[in-house]
């Protein structure tokens, strides 16, 4: 992950945390809780606000980032450790982001249809 890249997901990672302090938003820790419960409403499909698509592409990067594999070995100083960090701020920008959306929607009473989606 190149320099813009890892700026620009340190920034939105702010971006999303700043979003945490609001009045009404749920706060960070309650964000945190929320990620085990949004997995399984996730897998069992009863919460359609994150895709599966999107949850490979996490499982994808805590694979990438435990493995000893990388595409900039981490034996370079600081190029090396910054794809992972960027990576990291990625998956947890997108957790909290989603975990977010969650709360908001089980303090909604957890409709069955998204607000855009089409229903028959």
């Amino acid at each position: 992950m190149d320099r813009k890249r890892s700026a620009a997901a340190a920034g939105q990672a702010w971006q999303v945390y700043r979003e945490t302090l609001e009045p009404d938003a749920p706060g960070l820790w309650e964000r945190a809780r929320a990620v085990p419960r949004m997995l399984k409403a996730v897998l069992r499909g009863q919460y359609k606000g994150m895709s599966f698509g999107t949850l490979g592409l996490l499982a994808l990067g805590l694979v990438y980032i435990i493995s000893p594999i990388d595409a900039i070995p981490d034996m370079i100083p600081v190029v090396g450790i910054a794809d992972d960090t960027g990576l990291a701020l990625w998956m947890a920008t997108v957790l909290v982001k989603s975990a977010g959306d969650f709360v908001a929607w089980e303090r909604g009473g957890r409709p069955t249809v998204l607000v855009g989606e089409p229903v028959d």
